[in-house]
Protein backbone atom coordinates (compact mmCIF):
# COMPACT_ATOMS: atom_id res chain seq x y z
CA UNK A 1 0.00 0.00 0.00
CA UNK A 2 1.28 3.15 -0.56
CA UNK A 3 -0.15 6.94 -0.10
CA UNK A 4 1.22 10.60 -0.57
CA UNK A 5 -1.22 11.80 2.31
CA UNK A 6 -2.24 11.22 5.74
CA UNK A 7 -5.74 11.04 3.94
CA UNK A 8 -5.09 7.60 2.11
CA UNK A 9 -3.95 5.80 5.35
CA UNK A 10 -6.18 3.39 6.37
CA UNK A 11 -4.00 1.79 9.52
CA UNK A 12 -4.86 3.82 12.31
CA UNK A 13 -1.08 3.49 12.94
CA UNK A 14 -0.20 5.40 10.47
CA UNK A 15 -2.87 7.70 10.26
CA UNK A 16 -2.51 8.94 13.89
CA UNK A 17 1.85 9.18 13.27
CA UNK A 18 0.86 11.76 9.94
CA UNK A 19 -1.75 13.86 11.56
CA UNK A 20 -0.73 13.79 15.45
CA UNK A 21 2.81 14.25 14.42
CA UNK A 22 4.52 14.58 11.01
CA UNK A 23 1.46 17.25 9.89
CA UNK A 24 1.22 18.64 14.05
CA UNK A 25 1.69 22.96 13.41
CA UNK A 26 1.44 23.62 16.99
CA UNK A 27 4.46 25.97 17.85
CA UNK A 28 5.64 24.56 20.90
CA UNK A 29 7.67 26.60 23.39
CA UNK A 30 10.75 24.54 23.33
CA UNK A 31 11.00 25.34 19.31
CA UNK A 32 12.46 28.72 21.12
CA UNK A 33 15.42 26.30 22.78
CA UNK A 34 15.80 24.06 19.12
CA UNK A 35 16.43 27.79 17.36
CA UNK A 36 18.68 29.31 19.60
CA UNK A 37 20.54 25.80 19.27
CA UNK A 38 21.25 25.81 15.67
CA UNK A 39 21.90 29.82 15.95
CA UNK A 40 24.80 28.94 18.24
CA UNK A 41 25.91 26.50 15.68
CA UNK A 42 25.23 28.67 12.76
CA UNK A 43 27.45 31.62 14.39
CA UNK A 44 30.38 29.57 15.50
CA UNK A 45 33.49 30.30 13.29
CA UNK A 46 35.46 28.44 14.84
CA UNK A 47 38.08 26.24 12.53
CA UNK A 48 38.43 22.32 13.54
CA UNK A 49 39.95 19.21 11.57
CA UNK A 50 38.00 16.83 11.07
CA UNK A 51 38.75 13.17 9.88
CA UNK A 52 35.40 11.37 8.12
CA UNK A 53 34.75 8.04 8.73
CA UNK A 54 32.23 7.05 6.83
CA UNK A 55 30.98 8.08 3.46
CA UNK A 56 32.50 12.07 4.07
CA UNK A 57 30.43 15.13 2.62
CA UNK A 58 29.61 16.07 -1.03
CA UNK A 59 29.98 20.13 -0.31
CA UNK A 60 33.31 20.13 2.21
CA UNK A 61 36.29 18.56 0.71
CA UNK A 62 38.83 19.79 2.98
CA UNK A 63 39.27 18.41 6.41
CA UNK A 64 39.74 22.09 8.00
CA UNK A 65 36.06 23.14 8.43
CA UNK A 66 34.42 26.03 10.49
CA UNK A 67 32.15 24.83 13.14
CA UNK A 68 29.15 26.87 11.27
CA UNK A 69 29.83 25.29 7.53
CA UNK A 70 29.33 21.97 9.15
CA UNK A 71 25.86 22.63 11.01
CA UNK A 72 24.84 24.14 7.86
CA UNK A 73 25.71 21.60 5.20
CA UNK A 74 25.90 18.47 7.67
CA UNK A 75 23.68 18.92 10.32
CA UNK A 76 20.39 19.28 10.94
CA UNK A 77 18.46 21.90 9.46
CA UNK A 78 15.68 23.79 11.85
CA UNK A 79 12.68 22.28 10.17
CA UNK A 80 14.15 18.73 10.85
CA UNK A 81 15.12 19.67 14.50
CA UNK A 82 11.33 20.60 14.94
CA UNK A 83 10.25 17.35 13.07
CA UNK A 84 12.82 14.74 15.41
CA UNK A 85 11.66 16.82 18.39
CA UNK A 86 7.97 15.65 17.57
CA UNK A 87 8.98 12.22 16.39
CA UNK A 88 10.20 12.31 19.94
CA UNK A 89 7.45 13.72 21.73
CA UNK A 90 4.64 11.66 20.00
CA UNK A 91 6.48 8.52 20.96
CA UNK A 92 7.84 9.16 24.08
CA UNK A 93 11.20 6.59 23.29
CA UNK A 94 12.63 5.78 27.16
CA UNK A 95 15.86 4.16 24.97
CA UNK A 96 17.42 6.31 22.23
CA UNK A 97 20.42 5.31 20.28
CA UNK A 98 21.71 7.68 17.58
CA UNK A 99 24.67 6.49 15.19
CA UNK A 100 26.47 9.98 13.99
CA UNK A 101 25.82 12.18 16.29
CA UNK A 102 27.96 15.49 14.40
CA UNK A 103 27.15 18.76 16.10
CA UNK A 104 24.39 17.32 18.25
CA UNK A 105 21.02 18.67 16.38
CA UNK A 106 19.27 15.89 15.92
CA UNK A 107 20.15 14.65 19.81
CA UNK A 108 19.30 17.79 21.39
CA UNK A 109 15.92 17.69 19.42
CA UNK A 110 15.40 13.78 20.61
CA UNK A 111 16.30 15.04 24.02
CA UNK A 112 14.13 17.80 23.94
CA UNK A 113 11.32 15.86 23.18
CA UNK A 114 11.19 13.57 25.72
CA UNK A 115 13.63 14.83 29.31
CA UNK A 116 12.57 10.89 30.32
CA UNK A 117 14.68 10.16 27.15
CA UNK A 118 17.67 7.98 28.06
CA UNK A 119 19.69 9.00 24.85
CA UNK A 120 23.10 7.39 23.72
CA UNK A 121 25.13 9.40 20.57
CA UNK A 122 28.07 8.35 19.16
CA UNK A 123 30.19 10.72 16.88
CA UNK A 124 33.40 8.98 15.64
CA UNK A 125 35.49 12.50 14.89
CA UNK A 126 37.15 13.67 18.06
CA UNK A 127 37.48 17.11 17.05
CA UNK A 128 33.70 17.07 16.56
CA UNK A 129 32.77 15.12 19.79
CA UNK A 130 35.01 18.17 21.19
CA UNK A 131 32.73 20.46 20.13
CA UNK A 132 29.52 18.94 20.67
CA UNK A 133 30.49 18.13 24.38
CA UNK A 134 30.91 21.85 24.68
CA UNK A 135 27.64 22.47 23.23
CA UNK A 136 25.75 20.38 25.30
CA UNK A 137 27.53 21.60 28.48
CA UNK A 138 26.59 24.96 27.30
CA UNK A 139 22.61 24.05 26.94
CA UNK A 140 22.19 22.07 30.39
CA UNK A 141 21.24 18.60 28.65
CA UNK A 142 21.20 15.83 31.04
CA UNK A 143 19.85 12.77 29.51
CA UNK A 144 22.25 12.49 26.69
CA UNK A 145 25.08 9.91 26.78
CA UNK A 146 27.97 11.48 24.20
CA UNK A 147 30.48 8.62 23.07
CA UNK A 148 33.27 9.40 20.82
CA UNK A 149 33.69 6.02 19.28
CA UNK A 150 34.19 3.49 15.97
CA UNK A 151 30.57 2.91 15.07
CA UNK A 152 31.55 -1.04 14.59
CA UNK A 153 33.55 -0.82 18.25
CA UNK A 154 30.19 0.62 19.68
CA UNK A 155 27.68 -1.82 18.10
CA UNK A 156 30.40 -4.85 19.17
CA UNK A 157 30.34 -3.40 22.64
CA UNK A 158 26.24 -3.75 23.66
CA UNK A 159 25.24 -6.53 25.81
CA UNK A 160 21.88 -6.64 26.61
CA UNK A 161 20.23 -3.10 26.01
CA UNK A 162 17.30 -2.74 24.18
CA UNK A 163 16.71 0.59 22.21
CA UNK A 164 13.01 1.92 21.39
CA UNK A 165 14.23 4.43 18.81
CA UNK A 166 17.32 4.06 16.85
CA UNK A 167 18.38 6.66 14.47
CA UNK A 168 21.38 5.83 11.88
CA UNK A 169 22.75 8.81 9.99
CA UNK A 170 26.46 8.43 10.36
CA UNK A 171 27.37 6.89 7.65
CA UNK A 172 25.46 6.91 4.03
CA UNK A 173 27.11 4.01 2.27
CA UNK A 174 25.50 0.78 1.43
CA UNK A 175 27.37 -2.14 3.45
CA UNK A 176 28.27 0.06 6.37
CA UNK A 177 24.41 0.66 6.53
CA UNK A 178 23.12 -2.92 6.49
CA UNK A 179 25.84 -4.16 8.35
CA UNK A 180 25.30 -1.59 11.45
CA UNK A 181 21.10 -2.63 11.12
CA UNK A 182 22.24 -6.56 11.02
CA UNK A 183 24.62 -6.15 14.22
CA UNK A 184 21.42 -4.05 15.48
CA UNK A 185 18.66 -6.57 15.52
CA UNK A 186 19.08 -8.03 18.74
CA UNK A 187 18.94 -4.79 20.55
CA UNK A 188 15.18 -4.01 18.89
CA UNK A 189 11.66 -5.12 20.28
CA UNK A 190 8.54 -5.07 18.33
CA UNK A 191 7.69 -1.57 18.88
CA UNK A 192 11.48 0.09 18.05
CA UNK A 193 11.23 2.51 15.36
CA UNK A 194 14.38 2.62 13.04
CA UNK A 195 14.99 5.75 11.27
CA UNK A 196 17.19 6.46 8.59
CA UNK A 197 18.47 9.82 7.69
CA UNK A 198 19.04 11.06 3.76
CA UNK A 199 17.66 7.58 2.16
CA UNK A 200 18.08 9.09 -1.35
CA UNK A 201 21.79 10.86 -0.82
CA UNK A 202 23.12 8.65 -3.33
CA UNK A 203 22.61 5.39 -5.42
CA UNK A 204 24.68 3.17 -2.17
CA UNK A 205 22.18 4.61 0.24
CA UNK A 206 19.13 4.21 -2.34
CA UNK A 207 19.84 0.54 -2.71
CA UNK A 208 20.38 0.04 0.94
CA UNK A 209 17.40 1.63 2.03
CA UNK A 210 15.42 -0.40 -0.75
CA UNK A 211 16.92 -3.86 0.83
CA UNK A 212 15.80 -3.16 4.01
CA UNK A 213 12.31 -2.65 3.59
CA UNK A 214 12.41 -5.76 2.04
CA UNK A 215 14.32 -7.73 5.83
CA UNK A 216 12.19 -10.09 6.57
CA UNK A 217 12.31 -9.04 10.04
CA UNK A 218 10.65 -5.21 8.92
CA UNK A 219 7.15 -5.12 9.20
CA UNK A 220 5.93 -1.56 7.75
CA UNK A 221 8.04 1.45 6.61
CA UNK A 222 7.74 5.18 5.30
CA UNK A 223 9.50 6.94 3.15
CA UNK A 224 9.73 10.62 3.38
CA UNK A 225 11.67 10.91 0.15
CA UNK A 226 14.01 12.13 3.25
CA UNK A 227 13.91 10.12 6.08
CA UNK A 228 13.14 6.31 6.23
CA UNK A 229 11.08 4.64 8.82
CA UNK A 230 11.14 0.94 9.49
CA UNK A 231 8.89 -0.58 11.89
CA UNK A 232 8.86 -4.20 13.11
CA UNK A 233 5.38 -4.35 14.75
CA UNK A 234 3.86 -8.54 14.04
CA UNK A 235 0.49 -7.56 14.95
CA UNK A 236 0.19 -5.33 11.82
CA UNK A 237 0.28 -6.67 8.08
CA UNK A 238 2.96 -5.88 5.93
CA UNK A 239 2.51 -2.59 4.53
CA UNK A 240 4.97 0.30 2.84
CA UNK A 241 4.17 3.60 2.87
CA UNK A 242 5.11 7.13 1.14
CA UNK A 243 4.11 9.59 3.15
CA UNK A 244 5.79 13.35 2.05
CA UNK A 245 6.26 16.44 4.73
Amino acid sequence: MQSVNAHGLHSPFMYNLATQCFYDKTNYPEYKLLKKYYKQLAHDQRIIKVKDLGAGSKKLASENRKVSDISKISGSSYKEMKFLFRLSRYFQPKSVLELGTSLGKSAFSLALGNPNASIITVEGSKSVFDITKEYFEKNHIKNIELINADFDDFINGLTSLKFDFIYLDGNHRFKPTLNYFEKLLPFIHNDTIVLLDDIYWSNEMKTAWIQLKKHPQVRQSIDTFHYGFLFFRKEQFSQHFYIRL
